[in-house]
């Protein structure tokens, strides 16, 4: 029988009365053993416990709220925890010494850089502006055009002397001022690196700005240009001139006669080319390039109607004989298409009749070697970088096939593997053959070199073949570099032949304004021959001109009347610069691969005629 247990279980009762006092006892403990082993509820708690008391919590007013004493005290604890960290922290900042990041110092070719720059500086004709930079430079120049009578153009101030006189030459000048512009449209980073792209834009316009000077640069059609201002008699005669005389630029009062010419294709190409190339660094001074643009397409009509060279039957002969102009045809007409996208320049350029009066199919002595007389490699290279970066097809991919497998083979032939150049035991490639003057061909290759491998690289092209044999980049580059580090120092003299770099460089520069003190002496054309005849270094220091270089054996003569080894120019600085910017700062950065295609329209190649109809 069961009945209900009042604490909540069942509870069994045991009705018999037989049932003894021992078995209740036994039953009694075993439910006592039951109800103790089960758990209660909290009803059942509360019966037996009675009401819990709950602990009090404590509280802090703060007025707009009421919060928990022990929450406002981890709070206040967790706020001084923090300010105390706080300001150990700062403490041990402003303690411990500050180590400030150093960006690396400039490489050799960067510093070097610097200093070619300020040649052009040294040797500006005309009003110089205040931050010229040079203490022992004046005004010079300043009646060139009005003292002749027998010239049209007037006011012929400004531009730059050509080397160590004072006669402006347009040729070599003009050479200069389109490598100028080369190398800054293809490494404007670079030269913003150096700190130096505000200065080399301020050296081009100054060359260009007396460009336009020299000829009706407003006029669609002309008939004259200036060739030449001054006169470099080298007969010994008695009559004054610059090159009889040696004085400081700021000291002549002589006649300086101005040389027109009216067939002269060379010259006004070349013009053309500095024109056009510059036109493109000033792309973002609208009207000063339209301005340009436009003299260089009157240059050119010009040189294409009236053919001639520049120097037959003058003085230019002597100093800066042009051998052809069908190069410069070649030369002007890609940088006119480059500034302009009209596609008859590009034409003309790929003519194959055209290519073959400039030498590109006959080889020769001279083959590969860009200077201010052969523009041809220069325009090879220029138009192999159309093909690489925009294939601009037919018509004109067979000659552009054609120049870039030119352009490789020059190339090859700039390598110590093969025997096209020969080179001094000291390591310098021999580019004109072991004759004077070894250094400005030197610094053209290098450039060549240099911009050919990074374009290449632009490319995602490792290398080239020559013949059977593939070639890094690498190994191209470091021919540049091998050959502008013996410039610089690395040669069996240890003599840097840029003046003013490194602690060994030339001290006696075949240099008139160099050489002559400016100690408010007024030295008359003969009286400065003292000064050109002396042993002692040369008062001033022409800062960053490199000289003509040494011999085919390493050698050289520090002195001053050789101009064979001692006589920077224009041409020669104008491709150190180049290959300098081209070498220098991180390796990483390379060419700007868009800004000289910027005036190119969209390319949509013309499809090849279809083959003529079969026939039995």
């Amino acid at each position: 029988m069961f009945g209900r247990d009042p604490w909540g279980g069942a509870l069994e009762i045991n009705a018999t009365d037989s049932a003894t006092d021992d078995d209740r006892s036994r039953n009694l403990q075993d439910f006592d053993k039951a109800a103790l082993s089960r758990n209660l509820d909290e009803t059942q708690q509360s019966w037996l416990l009675g009401p819990t008391e709950q602990k009090k919590k404590k509280y802090v007013d703060l007025g707009c709220i009421i919060v928990s004493r022990k929450v406002f005290k981890w709070t206040v604890g967790s706020i001084i925890a923090a300010a105390l960290i706080a300001g150990f922290v700062t403490l041990i900042v402003k303690t411990v010494p500050k180590h400030k990041h150093h960006n690396p110092p400039p490489d050799n070719y960067t510093l070097a850089l610097r200093k070619a720059l300020m040649f052009f500086n040294e040797q500006r004709s005309g009003k110089l502006p205040k931050h010229n930079n040079v203490s022992w430079r004046g005004n010079s120049g300043l009646q060139d055009g009005k003292s002749d009578d027998s010239t049209l153009f007037k006011n012929l101030v400004g531009g730059y002397y050509d080397a160590g006189d004072a006669i402006k030459f347009n040729f070599p000048q003009s050479f200069a001022l389109t490598m100028l512009s080369w190398s800054v449209i293809e490494y404007p980073a670079k030269y913003e690196a150096a700190g130096e792209l505000s200065h080399v834009k301020d050296i081009i316009k100054w060359g260009t700005d007396y460009l336009l000077k020299t000829f009706n640069s407003s006029a669609d059609t002309i008939d004259r240009i200036v060739a030449q201002v001054g006169k470099g008699d080298t007969s010994g005669g008695p009559d004054p001139n610059d090159h009889y005389c040696w004085v400081r630029p700021e000291d002549i009062d002589y006649p300086r006669p101005v040389t027109e010419c009216h067939s002269c294709s060379d010259l006004a190409a070349e013009m053309a080319a500095a024109l056009a190339s510059a036109s493109i660094v000033f792309k973002d001074n609208k009207v000063y390039s339209q301005k340009l643009v436009h003299g260089a397409r009157t240059l050119f009509k010009f040189a294409r109607e009236q053919r001639g060279r520049y120097s037959s039957g003058n003085e230019a002969a002597i100093f800066y004989n042009s051998t052809s102009y069908w190069d410069e045809f070649v030369w002007g007409a890609s940088w006119l298409y480059y500034a302009t996208g009209n596609s008859s320049y590009l034409q003309l350029a790929t003519t194959p009749g055209l290519a073959k009066h400039a030498g590109a199919f006959w080889g020769g002595p001279d083959y590969g070697v860009l200077s201010w007389d052969n523009k041809l490699t220069g325009a090879q290279v220029l138009l192999s970088r159309l093909r690489l970066f925009l294939s601009p097809g037919y018509p004109y991919e067979d000659i552009l096939s054609t120049f870039h497998n030119q352009t490789s083979i020059v190339m090859c032939s700039f390598l110590p593997f093969f025997t096209s150049f020969n080179r001094t035991k000291g390591g310098l490639i021999q580019l004109n053959h072991g004759r004077p003057q070894p250094l400005q061909y030197v610094v053209n290759a290098a450039f060549l070199a240099t911009l050919y491998s990074d374009y290449l690289a632009a490319a995602d092209t490792p290398g080239w073949y020559c013949g059977p044999n593939f070639y890094s980049t690498d190994v191209l580059r470091g021919f540049a570099q091998t050959q502008i580090d013996y410039i610089l120092g690395k040669n069996p003299r240890k003599m840097s032949y840029v003046v003013g770099f490194g602690n060994h460089y030339p001290k006696r520069v075949h240099h008139r304004g160099a050489s002559v003190p400016k100690n408010k002496v007024k030295y008359n054309c003969k009286g400065g021959w003292k000064w050109r005849d002396s042993s002692k270094p040369n008062p001033n220091t022409l800062v960053g001109a490199m000289v003509a270089g040494p011999d085919k054996n390493d050698g050289f003569h520090d002195v001053r009347t050789n101009y064979n080894y001692t006589e920077p120019t224009l041409a020669g600085n104008a491709g150190l610069v180049a290959s300098l910017v081209a070498l220098s700062g991180d390796r990483s950065v390379g060419i700007d691969k868009n800004t000289i295609f910027s005036a190119i329209p969209p390319m949509f190649p013309t499809p090849p005629p279809p083959p003529a109809a079969w026939r039995p």
